[in-house]
């Protein structure tokens, strides 16, 4: 019966390609089911959330009477409007890909109800039954930029890693920088270089934890011009002064220099590489979790 399915899904794709469905929508190759059953789906979703996309995961939970999908029906929906799969196609369709990418604007989740009755009274079908389509969020992790492979770089690599975030780690020096445990990417070379690599987003951290204050003089207008949540430089309170001053000279606004935590981590009394680690992802996940208590 399920392979039976498949084979009407299939036949009615290929039937539709280019030409208005059963709900007068057109659908075009790319959103295609090509028959993709759950695993597939969920398989699909998993490579899209490790390869740094947002993604909505439009569920059938339920349904009565005549529908086009039964509950089990999975999409995926991407920020693009690129959906994987189908839930039945037509208006219906067309009103959870919009109500997928508002999901995706502040990463919550939803529960929709249909009913597919009379289009006229504003129903998106005329199949004669209803749905229920919950829709769930799923988001990269969070990207955590280390600058400086040194001894503190490395410890807060391991324990970000940990923690859950994507760890990236950079360092100028091409020795300094291998081998760094809990790096889910390391590179080298310059900062500039690195962020030709690496798209920082308003939910990602940077974590500056270099050898001395001219690179972070050098390196700091760079980070500024991103998008990144919270950057952090670890140093005393006079290297942080220094740097400042510095970064004033060269015409850093203040609105700019509000951005930048100095020294970084929460007031542990920290002394090892491990202590300043975790004092350091301290800060940031109370940072990422301000607002949800």
């Amino acid at each position: 019966m399920v392979k039976f399915l498949e084979l009407i899904l299939k036949i009615r794709d290929k039937l539709c390609i280019g030409k208005p469905d059963a709900f007068g929508v057109k659908m075009g190759k790319k959103n295609l089911s090509k028959g993709m059953d759950e695993t597939q789906i969920l398989n699909e979703l998993n490579n899209l959330v490790e390869d740094g996309k947002t993604v909505v995961l439009a569920t059938v939970v339920e349904t009565s009477r005549s529908v086009p999908r039964h509950s089990g029906a999975k999409m995926l929906i991407l920020s693009d409007s690129y959906q994987v799969g189908t839930i039945g196609g037509g208006e219906m369709e067309a009103r959870v890909i919009k109500e997928a990418c508002a999901c995706m604007d502040d990463g919550t989740s939803l529960l929709l109800n249909y009913e597919l009755v009379d289009p006229v009274a504003g129903d998106p079908g005329v199949c004669g039954g209803t749905v229920t389509i919950h829709l769930e969020t799923y988001m990269p992790n969070s990207k955590i930029l280390i600058i400086g492979c040194g001894h503190v770089g490395r410890a807060v690599a391991e324990l970000a890693s940990w923690v859950g975030y994507h760890v990236v780690a950079t360092d100028d020096r091409e020795a300094i920088a291998e081998d760094v445990a809990g790096a889910d990417l390391v590179l080298t070379g310059s900062i500039e270089e690195t962020l030709k690599q690496v798209d920082l987003t308003d939910r990602d951290h940077v974590v500056a934890v270099t050898r001395n204050a001219e690179l972070d003089i050098q390196n700091l207008p760079h980070i500024l011009a991103t998008d990144a949540k919270s950057i952090g430089v670890m140093g005393s309170s006079k290297r942080w002064k220094t740097t400042r001053s510095s970064l004033e000279s060269a015409g850093i606004s203040e609105e700019d220099l509000s951005r930048i935590t100095s020294p970084i981590g929460l007031d542990l009394n920290a002394e090892t590489p491990q202590e300043i680690a975790l004092s350091i992802l301290s800060q940031i996940i109370e940072q990422d979790n301000a607002g949800n208590s």
